[in-house]
């Protein structure tokens, strides 16, 4: 790609494949499709909006959205104008996206008549950008359609550095950090970034790569995995929600060759009838890959006697700190293994530093990737890096003698009992496998004579099936595969556990409300 002359990928595609489909999405009944032409000449003209505005290369934009097509065209349009781009999940609370906009600087928001109401809150009052509103019109919003039809497609435009994302972690353990990198210098523009080659050679993307992501456009792995593909002239297939039997028909009736999924959907494609798993027609799927969340290795197995031997892993992180990637073949040999370093190097370290020999947990490092800092938070960034500058995501697990990767969960999940090191991991790994159980965390919660107690907080499939019987039973099941000291002393049911829809869960939440219910008890009694 480095000799194109063209703007960029996107309008090297829109060249060479001008009717081959960018981006198709999938809402309802609704399906809306992009082809490069299309998007390329909708990108245009954003950018020539954008630069119209009065931007600089720089200044940054905010996307408070459900999955769009026209995202995809102001992410490119804020890329040709050198912007940063950050998308905002659509479930925070008005609080949390007053603070993304004021901390990342936006200087424009774009809504949806879907998001109005979010975007209206008096929580954003303190914000002073513009306001445009992508369908419609509302008091207080500009229309966005007809500012951008204003510009003609394929008008030049200055030669800018190029834009990129601009990120805010999910905020499963505090308030969200953003990560933003540098811009990338306009020669560079047709050059992959540090961790394409993972993409391109790992998980096998190309212009032959048809990508399905059920998954919120505002989380890092859908859209940057489907603003990569748009890059290496792929097609990409947007559901706007995820079903287990929709994705499915996705895959038959797309031909889909690659897919992206967590743990949770996958526990739900398990969990539909037989009948419905053996009519799906999977012979397209090449390559399927799940992160986000540790998987089961019980599930995880299930989908490859299912799928075949197509399913591969990666743990990772927005920050770009190291990379590690497994395939089938060797997750077979090797259950519960998140593979070797793909990109940095991978150091096992104790609470003084040092590093530990295989097979024994620590805090797991990586040196050798570049640099990153969380924007405004220099106390946060310094926590990530240790004092010979190796960074960390904050998890705990060991390597083996190859170098493959084991998770034990993160270092905030801990629980101490009794003065042993208890790993929730292994707990809910074993209890989701139980008859009727949907999702499960395990939390530490305070107890007087062991300081924490073990309890697992348990959705189940068919809420009305929770009783004392029931705990009981998870509790004996519990007993019969793992150490009684790890066993959960107490089960509570409820109907939903607080689990983001790329597959994490706001642990967080639910050790603040123990905590504060232990705490209120004590101040009571």
């Amino acid at each position: 790609m480095e000799t194109l002359s063209s703007l960029d990928r996107l309008a090297h595609w829109a060249q060479v494949c001008p009717e081959k489909v960018a981006v198709r999405l999938i809402d309802g009944d609704v399906v809306t499709a992009l082809n490069y032409r299309e998007l390329d000449d909708r990108a245009s003209q954003v950018a020539q909006w954008l630069i119209g505005l009065g931007l600089q290369q720089g200044d940054g934009i905010a996307l408070l959205m459900e999955n769009h097509p026209d995202l995809f065209a102001l992410a490119w349009g804020a890329r040709r104008a050198g912007l940063y781009y950050t998308p905002v999940s659509v479930h925070l609370n008005p609080a949390e996206v007053g603070f993304i906009l004021r901390d990342c600087g936006a200087k424009l928001l774009v809504a949806t008549l879907k998001t109005l109401t979010l975007a209206n809150a008096n929580a954003l009052e303190g914000w002073a950008g513009a306001r445009y509103l992508l369908n419609g019109e509302a008091p207080g919003f500009l229309p966005f359609a007809s500012a951008v039809a204003a510009y003609t497609p394929g008008s030049a435009l200055p030669e800018r550095s190029v834009g990129r994302d601009f990120l805010y972690s999910s905020g499963t353990t505090g308030r969200p950090k953003g990560i933003k990198r540098s811009l990338i210098p306009f020669s560079d523009r047709f050059r992959d970034a540090y961790d394409a080659v993972v993409w391109r050679e790992f998980f096998h993307f190309g212009a032959d790569c048809i990508y399905l992501t059920m998954a919120p456009l505002y989380h890092a792995a859908p859209l940057r995995s489907s603003m990569r593909n748009i890059e290496w002239g792929g097609s990409n297939i947007i559901a706007s929600r995820f079903d287990a039997e929709l994705a499915l028909r996705l895959i038959a009736q797309y031909r889909a060759t690659h897919s992206q999924w967590v743990p949770t959907m996958m526990i739900r494609m398990l969990a539909l009838p037989d009948a419905i798993r053996a009519q799906a027609d999977l012979t397209s799927i090449r390559v399927a890959i799940h992160a986000a969340a540790p998987c089961p290795p019980e599930v995880k197995r299930r989908m490859i006697d299912w799928w075949g031997p197509v399913w591969y892993e990666y743990y990772g992180g927005s920050e770009g700190i190291g990379l590690t990637a497994i395939d089938s073949a060797k997750w077979l040999q090797k259950p519960g293994s998140v593979g070797r370093a793909q990109l940095g190097v991978i150091h096992i370290k104790d609470g003084d530093g040092r590093e530990l020999p295989h097979a024994q947990q620590g805090r797991i490092w990586f040196s050798g990737t570049p640099r990153f800092a969380y924007h405004n938070d220099p106390a946060k960034t310094a926590e990530a890096y240790d004092e010979v500058g190796c960074a960390t995501f904050g998890d705990i697990g060991h390597v083996d003698a190859q170098g493959d990767l084991f998770l034990s969960g993160r270092r905030t999940d801990l629980i101490l009992s009794g003065g042993v090191n208890i790993y929730p991991l292994e707990i809910e790994n074993l209890l989701v496998m139980y008859p009727g159980v949907a999702d499960v965390a395990v939390i530490g919660v305070p107890h007087a004579e062991f300081g924490e107690a073990v309890k697992a907080i348990v959705e189940l499939r068919d809420a009305a099936a929770a009783s004392p019987e029931l705990a009981g039973a998870l509790i004996a099941y519990c007993r019969q595969h793992i150490s009684h000291l790890k066993c959960p002393r107490s089960v509570d049911f409820v109907p939903a556990l607080p689990r983001q829809e790329n597959g994490k869960l706001y642990k967080r939440l639910l050790m603040d409300q123990y905590a504060q219910a232990a705490a209120a008890q004590t101040a009571s009694s």
